[in-house]
């Protein structure tokens, strides 16, 4: 069973279930991911430190991911890309530089869509074998505040409204 609350400040949240496939939880340090671009620049999580980030996990082939991410697009990227306390990574799991182009490109997205070849980002959020449409939610301080998996309308906007809060704080 999937129980989702927000903490007394509303800027922090739990979830608890049998199993999402995640290896980290909420108010845990984010793993220090490496963060490659699409022209192979490398930098790591840390460097955001003072940001909120948003880590959307992602694969071309999957179609839950396709259908999340217009509304990550709309409701997230737009609204907050222009936010010097905001980062947003679409991280696309286990695919080439040229098919991350293309998945950019189809699904019309204008976030940046970062590779992890070996899915070492991935695989530190995630166990193996998990599924892939997941979002991590940073706060300033580098903890984890946020976990999705799969798309629910609900849990999405509940994701934003925690990136509101804490985008505030």
């Amino acid at each position: 069973m999937f129980l989702l609350a927000l903490a007394a400040t509303g800027c922090h949240a739990t979830a608890q279930e049998n199993d999402r496939g995640y290896i980290v939880k909420v108010g845990d340090a984010a793993p220090d991911v490496e963060l490659i671009s699409l022209d192979g620049t490398k930098r790591r999580l840390s460097a955001e430190r003072g940001k909120v980030v948003m880590l959307q996990f992602t694969a071309s082939w999957c179609g839950v991911c396709r259908q999340e991410m217009p509304h990550i697009e709309r409701d997230v990227w737009l609204k907050h890309k222009d936010n010097p306390r905001f980062a947003l990574y679409g991280i696309d799991l286990k695919e080439s530089r040229e098919v991350t182009e293309r998945f950019a490109a189809e699904m019309k997205i204008t976030y940046p869509l970062l590779l992890d070849p070996e899915g070492k980002a991935f695989y530190s959020v995630a166990a193996r074998g998990a599924g892939v449409t997941r979002n991590v939610i940073v706060d300033k301080k580098g903890n984890i505040a946020f976990l999705t998996r799969l798309y629910d309308a609900k849990e999405f906007a509940t994701m934003v409204a925690v990136i509101e809060k804490l985008l505030q704080e």
